[in-house]
């Protein structure tokens, strides 16, 4: 099979950069005809993964992060013929990488696409653009467009936490609606999150009952509150408790239509994807992705 590594140079600690040379052998070693393409700014990814189904790969190999894996989905997901995808996770967020339980160790990754087992997972959508993890709007989300690289190249997940201290004093509200087949809320919220898979920001059960193939997305709607209540459902997050708080709305759903009168950037997989209006809905098992 012939395979197409598209990678980031600068994920994570730059380590796919230095140990490309053992990864191409561990892949050709595999059975798998190995090119790469080296991603040189925002949405290269995206037109390295059209470019790889154009030319007939069997195989296109996401390395980086979240955001890698969301281009390289992009790329991939509104294509008739759509190769397997495999993920090699070495970036500041690997959320999607996580809830599937790849290892986080490039060999292990590896070993993973080297395993040849695949699974059909939903991928999101959201008005023209594709997400396979989680699509996010209010406050919180948009801490990812406020992180410099570099900050995130150092700390790591550290750096979200690291600017969400210094965002917290001016935490406001935003007054939304949200359609959906059970009804329509109407309220103000900190945050809206739109998951495919119960690992969402470093939080292993944030949207606890999701599961990346059933034909359905979970949504977690956080109402208004205040900071200390806000740190007590964080903390009962870890837990996947914080479902059970009145102040927590959370429902399963194949859609979503959400609008505000305030101006609501929508994130998606951790990158800026859009804002409201928009409609969300599932693609029910849409890609082959490589599990352990």
């Amino acid at each position: 099979m012939r395979a197409r590594l598209i990678y980031n140079p600068s994920a994570g600690r730059e380590e796919i950069k230095k140990r490309l040379p053992e990864v191409l052998d561990a892949l050709e070693a595999a059975g798998l005809e190995t090119s790469c393409h080296m991603t040189k700014g925002e949405g290269d990814a995206t037109r390295a993964a059209e470019e790889a189904v154009a030319r007939g790969f069997d195989v296109v190999i996401a390395a980086g992060g979240d955001g890698t894996v969301y281009e390289v989905v992009n790329g991939l997901a509104e294509k008739p013929r759509r190769p397997k995808l495999g993920i090699l996770p070495c970036g500041t967020s690997n959320d999607f990488a996580t809830a599937l339980g790849i290892p986080r160790s490039l060999a292990g990754a590896c070993a993973v696409i080297a395993g040849g087992r695949t699974k059909a997972v939903d991928v999101g959508k959201m008005n023209d653009r594709y997400f396979i993890n989680i699509a996010g709007a209010g406050w919180l989300t948009e801490l990812t467009y406020e992180v410099p690289s570099k900050l995130k190249t150092l700390l790591g997940q550290m750096a979200y936490y690291v600017k969400g201290i210094e965002k917290l004093p001016f935490i406001s509200p935003r007054r939304v609606e949200l359609r959906h087949p059970g009804g329509t809320l109407e309220a103000d919220v900190m945050l809206v999150l739109v998951a495919n898979s119960p690992t969402v920001g470093g939080f292993e059960r944030l949207a606890p009952e999701a599961d990346v193939s059933d034909g359905r997305l979970d949504v977690l709607v956080l109402k208004k509150t205040t900071l200390p209540v806000f740190v007590r459902l964080a903390r009962q997050a870890l837990a996947g408790q914080h479902v059970r708080d009145p102040l927590v709305v959370y429902f399963q759903t194949p859609w979503l239509e959400a609008r505000s009168t305030d101006r609501v950037l929508v994130n998606l997989d951790g990158e800026l994807g859009g804002e409201f209006p928009c409609r969300i809905e599932v693609l029910p098992r849409h890609l082959e992705v490589f599990v352990p």
